[in-house]
């Protein structure tokens, strides 16, 4: 990208994010807190992966937990949803009664997560997709991160969200979370997975940079 675009892509980005249209974003009534056009992303990227599982940590009050269920109704019929997160009090009723969701309940870097997803994906064979948006301290990231090493398989796809936070280009003063968390996994396992570059740029911006990432 070029400079002067390059520009205006961080100003409309910033203007984005600080405007807090993102807090307002809902799916069928329930607040989902990403970007519009990530969930767009994901989408697609669901219906090219077809996965047996989709795997959220970080549930919130559940918006994109259905969103991701309703996606899987059409492309992956056979899939379901198992979202994370340390409290599960503001989880929307229409999630908790959805028939492809699983909550647990629990920090997403308990060793009951793995233990969950291990026997979650014997009974589902096939890839899956992983979305890390809980705590997005650098030290949390990267510890989810190193915890899915041992459960991720070739060809799962893994998103790392909100590592557009201190100053990527948003929220310069957060201090380091899941851009830099990024940075650390790579550099110590750099063969872990390939960027997928075509998608991150997609749509010009997104809230997850150098976060769109498949499995080796």
């Amino acid at each position: 990208m070029d400079p002067v675009n390059k520009t205006i892509v961080e100003q409309y980005h910033n203007w984005y994010y600080s405007s807090g249209i993102w807090q307002k974003t809902t799916f069928a009534g329930i607040p989902a807190l990403k970007s519009v056009s990530d969930m767009w992303n994901y989408q697609e990227i669901l219906t090219e992966l077809k996965p047996s599982v989709v795997i959220e940590f970080g549930t919130h009050e559940g918006g994109s937990t259905l969103f991701f269920a309703e996606v899987l109704r059409f492309v992956a019929p056979r899939a379901s949803v198992l979202s994370i997160d340390i409290d599960h009090s503001r989880v929307a009723e229409r999630v908790r009664e959805n028939d492809r969701v699983e909550l647990l309940e629990s920090d997403t870097t308990h060793p009951r997560v793995s233990d969950k997803i291990r026997v979650l994906r014997a009974a589902k064979p096939g890839p899956a997709f992983i979305i890390l948006d809980s705590d997005h301290s650098k030290d949390h990231v990267f510890a989810e991160m190193v915890q899915l090493r041992a459960v991720t398989l070739p060809g799962d796809y893994v998103v790392v969200e909100d590592s557009n936070i201190n100053g990527h280009p948003v929220l310069p003063d957060w201090g380091p979370g899941p851009f830099e968390a990024l940075q650390e996994y790579f550099s110590r396992y750099p063969d872990d997975y390939v960027r997928d570059l075509a998608r991150e740029e997609k749509f010009g911006f997104t809230f997850a940079p150098q976060g769109f990432l498949r499995r080796r």
